[in-house]
């Protein structure tokens, strides 16, 4: 899923999304688009991913979360979910 935000993306932000693909367990992609991002919002999703992996192992199933970020421009023309709706 492809998440968007003008501005800068921060730790909130990056707890909102993480929150939002835990409902959303199918979801095998998580795509952040900012003009810029925090580190410590980087720090959460990576942190996201490797605990979506270790409860995989845990539990057997063949799950993962992969993590991108695109920092720099954000194009209105990209369909994703603007992180201030969440």
């Amino acid at each position: 899923m492809l998440f968007k935000k003008r501005g800068v993306f921060t730790e909130e932000d990056a707890r909102k999304v993480v929150e939002w693909m835990s409902t959303h367990p199918e979801e095998r992609e998580l795509i952040v688009m900012a003009e810029s991002v925090t580190a410590e919002a980087k720090r959460r999703l990576w942190d996201y991913a490797r605990a979506v992996q270790l409860m995989a192992d845990m539990t057997g199933e063949d799950r993962s979360v992969k993590v991108e970020v695109l920092e720099g421009f954000v194009s209105d023309r990209v369909k994703g979910l603007n992180v201030e709706e969440l």
